[in-house]
């Protein structure tokens, strides 16, 4: 049995009473949150709320003006750069739209961090990683040598996890992962990150307005509300609550369509 304290081996990241603005009143203030080791959470709230705010302070780009956010039992906050290097080792992240380097090809991408943080890598050993982690994603051998341009918007997105992969992470952030995706490749999308999941045994932080996407691969939501953590819970905690915002969210239109409103 590990001699850690029990909240850091249950929990991958741990945060008390953050506190984030950037020049006028706070975003976020007073936000506590505990993310379970294994978990998908699905992180929603209205525009402004600060989820995409939040995502950003964990990974240390934007800087918090009070407050603890420890990740894997250290605190983050003002730790020294090669610190913040070995936890970046074990984490990866999957901007909108995949945000990759146009300049460089689908496999040069991949390779972007093992180059980051690794040296004396030959190259032959990168390409090998790249196309392991293609194929790992669903994609096909022919997508390598191509650029970004010459994709559709879901490989794009696909290249993107296979680089937030390229380190072997425990931690998986994704933001808006499934936006602008139709309704097919949104579900596929959503099984791939499910897969990657099990198979990996990833904790993944899912920052989304897809309310098929929460209620299909989610173990719990986490709802942004009045510049904290308004709700964590399960989908059926979602839909019984009695908050103005999350009744309206997951009671709504759009929460009939995707069929939530059923209790």
């Amino acid at each position: 049995m590990s001699s850690q304290p029990r909240d850091v081996y249950d929990h991958v990241i741990t945060i008390r009473g953050l506190k984030v603005g950037f020049g006028g009143p706070d975003i976020i203030s007073g936000l506590d949150l505990d993310i379970r080791r294994g978990e998908v959470l699905g992180v929603v709230g209205g525009s402004g709320t600060g989820k995409s705010v939040l995502m950003g302070t964990i990974l240390g780009l934007n800087h918090a003006r009070a407050g603890s956010i420890k990740v894997f039992g250290q605190e983050v906050c003002g730790e020294s750069a090669a610190q913040k290097r070995d936890i970046e080792k074990r984490w990866g992240v999957l901007f909108q739209d995949g945000a990759l380097f146009s300049g460089l090809t689908v496999a040069q991408n991949v390779q972007v961090p093992l180059r980051e943080q690794m040296t004396g890598v030959p190259k032959a050993l990168m390409d090998e990683i790249a196309a392991m982690k293609l194929c790992m994603v669903g994609l096909p051998a022919d997508a390598g040598p191509k650029y970004p341009s010459e994709i559709s918007g879901g490989m794009r997105k696909r290249a993107g996890i296979a680089r937030a992969l390229a380190l072997d992470p425990e931690i998986l952030f994704l933001d808006e992962p499934t936006a602008g995706l139709d309704p097919i490749s949104a579900a596929a999308f959503d099984e791939l990150i499910l897969e990657l999941q099990r198979v990996l045994g990833l904790t993944v932080i899912m920052v989304t307005h897809d309310l098929d996407s929460l209620n299909a691969i989610c173990h719990r939501i986490a709802v942004l509300a009045d510049k904290r953590v308004s709700l964590i819970g399960t989908m059926d905690e979602m839909l019984a609550s009695d908050h103005p915002w999350i009744r309206n969210y997951f009671h709504g239109p759009r929460a009939r369509a995707a069929n939530l409103g059923r209790h």
